[in-house]
C-alpha cells in the first residue's frame, strides 16, 4: 500500500445539511431543483429520508453538500430523528399557502436542536410564486426569523428563485467557521508536566513538580543506572535492557525504544 501526503487541493469540506418542515411545503422539490435542476408539479410524499449531494466551490474551498430531505409527517418522527445526528446546518421550510407550516417551525427547530445542538440554520418561505393565495402574514414570518436568530429567504422552486442562494449562504457560513477554528488551533501549544494553580494567572506550580512527576512508580524503571544518559549526552535516553527468559539467563534484547 502506498500512502502519499495530501496537498491542500485534495482536501474537501463536507457539510451535512438537513431540510425539515411540514409535508408538502416543497422540501424534496427544493433539493431536486438545486442538485439536478429539475422540477415536477406532482407531489410525492417522502418516506423517511431522501439524500442528494451537490459539489460547489466556496472561497477557493471545495465543498460537498450532503442534503438530507426528511419526511414532514409525524408518523415518521422516530425514523427521521435518527438521521438528524451529525448535521452541521439546517433549512426550515414552510409554504406561502400553508400557515400551519409556519406555526410548526418552532416545533421542528426544537427537534433539531435536541439532536444537533446549536448549528447554523435558515428559514425558507417557499412557493412565493403563489403569493396571491398566501395564508402567511409576512410580518409574522419576519418576526419568527428574528426571534429565532435565523435569516429568512423567500424562494420559488418552480421559478428557480433564490434556491441556490440558500445553500450558498449555509456553505459560506460553515467555511468561515472552519477557517476561524483552524486559525485558533494553528497556534503553538506547549505541554507542561505538573499542575498549574487555577487560582492565579501566573504559571505557579503546586503539588506536582517535574521531579515529583518522574518519581511516580510508572517511571520507576527509568531510575535504574543503565537508563540514564552517558556523560556528555544531552537529555534522557532510554536504552534497551536484557529480557530474562523464565528459568534462564538474560536473552536477546526484545526491542529498542526510539
Amino acid at each position: 500500500m502506498y500512502i502519499s501526503d495530501l496537498s491542500e487541493d485534495d482536501i474537501e469540506i463536507a457539510i451535512k445539511v438537513l431540510i425539515v418542515g411540514n409535508g408538502a411545503v416543497g422540501k424534496s422539490s427544493m433539493i431536486q431543483r438545486y442538485c439536478r435542476g429539475t422540477f415536477t408539479k406532482s407531489y410525492k410524499k417522502t418516506i423517511g429520508v431522501d439524500f442528494l449531494e451537490k459539489q460547489l466551490r466556496v472561497q477557493s474551498e471545495e465543498v460537498r453538500l450532503m442534503l438530507w430531505d426528511t419526511a414532514g409527517q409525524e408518523e415518521f418522527d422516530a425514523l427521521t430523528k435518527s438521521y438528524y445526528r451529525g448535521a452541521q446546518a439546517c433549512v426550515f421550510a414552510f409554504s406561502t399557502t400553508d400557515r400551519a407550516s409556519l406555526l410548526a417551525v418552532r416545533k421542528w427547530r426544537k427537534k433539531v436542536e435536541d439532536e444537533c445542538g446549536d448549528i447554523p440554520m435558515v428559514l425558507v418561505q417557499n412557493k412565493i410564486d403563489l403569493i396571491s393565495q398566501s395564508e402567511i402574514d409576512q410580518l409574522e414570518a419576519e418576526r419568527l426569523a428574528s426571534e429565532s436568530n435565523m435569516k429568512l429567504y423567500r424562494t420559488s422552486v418552480k421559478e428557480d428563485l433564490n434556491v441556490a442562494v440558500v445553500f450558498q449562504h449555509l456553505a459560506e457560513n460553515y467555511v468561515n467557521k472552519v477557517r476561524s477554528t483552524d486559525s485558533i488551533d494553528s497556534g503553538f501549544h506547549s505541554l507542561s508536566i505538573g499542575r498549574a494553580s487555577p487560582s492565579t494567572s501566573q504559571s505557579k506550580w503546586v503539588g506536582d513538580t517535574c521531579s515529583d512527576y518522574l518519581s511516580s512508580p510508572m517511571f520507576r524503571s527509568l531510575h535504574r543506572p543503565r537508563y540514564w544518559p552517558k556523560q556528555g549526552e544531552r537529555g534522557l535516553v532510554l536504552r534497551p535492557g536484557l529480557a530474562k527468559r523464565p528459568g534462564g539467563r538474560g536473552g536477546k534484547r526484545p526491542c529498542r525504544v526510539l
